[in-house]
């Protein structure tokens, strides 16, 4: 297919002032990574010193409180979390300079991160598993326009997601990783648990409402990207995960809506997504990938909640071939959202007996 216009982020090397260039040339691995640094200073600069007037004595009111909330969740923390998940592939700051601790200990509890489990979980587990059944946060076992099936879906990972992600690493013999998120989630609940006997009001608007929220938004997110998946292939990244493109959504967050150029090479930089679709539109269409335009992962969430199944096959882009009907677009897209069950495996010496 020619002629699909792309309106997402690009990257450039430079930011055109000369100082701030040699200071990101100082501080980064990659100098288009400059919006990324800007997450990180801002947050800096804006959430550290809010959170800790909430905590000093006198200092807690519910209208700043409400204030605090209202530039984490307006300025930062969409951004953060997908800030976080491109430094997880492609690290940020040069070596030696030791500033990943600050991202990761200091800025991540701040957004509802606990520290060293995002990257564990998402390098360690969710893309050697591919979103197949040994991932615990597989789509595969359920439903995915089924509002039940969600609950139990961010039920089960509110209540056993780093047991199951532990028990994971410790299967597959990845020892040191399993501790580090182990050791990651127990520091944050035991501070979280000892902040909340100090200060409860700062601890619960500071620390327990980005936490539900990121452990709700991460959930939304992975059902939608991974939502619309081919029975007859789901370890095919073209038919297990969804592209979303000319969003607000991507243009705020380093295209986190390119989520199947993502899959193919986890380590392509951000900014180079849309160019990976535009270049093999042929391989999409012939793989059966579903890209739709105009829709985030969190409005493609909550048009499955509903089952609007009809909004979502009239934002479904043709990639090219014979073209197909709104009809069959919707029995298309209900076809890859049913659940997947795993396949029974029958050891060989049972086979051969049999």
């Amino acid at each position: 297919m020619t002629g699909l216009e792309l309106r997402d982020a690009t990257a450039s090397p430079t930011t055109g002032v000369r100082a701030l260039d040699a200071l990101v040339a100082r501080l980064l691995c990659d100098p288009r990574d400059a919006p990324l640094l800007g997450v990180v200073v801002g947050m800096s600069l804006v959430l550290v010193p809010g959170a800790l007037v909430l905590y000093a004595p006198g200092g807690f009111s519910w209208p700043l409180a409400a204030a605090y909330l209202a530039a984490l969740f307006g300025l930062f923390f969409d951004r953060y979390i997908l800030m976080l998940h491109a430094t997880r592939h492609r690290r940020l700051f040069r070596p030696g300079l030791e500033l990943d601790a600050w991202v990761d200990w200091a800025l991540g509890p701040l957004a509802g991160q606990s520290p060293c489990t995002y990257h564990a979980h998402h390098l360690g587990m969710h893309h050697v598993e591919n979103n197949l059944w040994a991932d615990a946060s597989s789509t595969l076992p359920y439903r995915r326009d089924s509002a039940l099936d969600f609950l139990r879906y961010w039920g089960r990972f509110l209540v056993a997601g780093v047991v199951d992600l532990v028990a994971y690493l410790l299967g597959r013999r990845r020892t040191k990783l399993a501790r580090r998120a182990a050791l990651g989630e127990l520091a944050y609940l035991a501070t979280l648990g000892a902040l909340l006997w100090v200060e409860w009001r700062a601890t619960l608007v500071v620390f327990v409402v980005p936490l539900v929220a990121a452990r709700f938004a991460m959930m939304a997110g992975n059902w939608a990207q991974h939502a619309f998946v081919d029975p007859a292939d789901p370890g095919n990244p073209y038919r297990n995960s969804l592209t979303t493109i000319n969003t607000r959504y991507n243009r705020r967050c380093f295209n986190d809506g390119y989520h199947i150029g993502h899959h193919l090479k986890p380590s392509r930089h951000w900014s180079e997504l849309p160019g990976e679709l535009l270049e093999h539109l042929d391989t999409y269409r012939d793989q059966g990938a579903l890209v739709l335009e105009g829709l985030d992962f969190f409005q493609v969430w909550a048009l499955l909640m509903v089952k609007d199944h009809d909004t979502l096959a009239r934002h479904v882009v043709h990639l090219g071939g014979a073209p197909r009907s709104h009809d069959e677009t919707v029995a298309l897209l209900r076809a890859r959202l049913v659940a997947v069950p795993e396949p029974v495996v029958v050891p060989v010496a049972v086979a051969v007996a049999a």
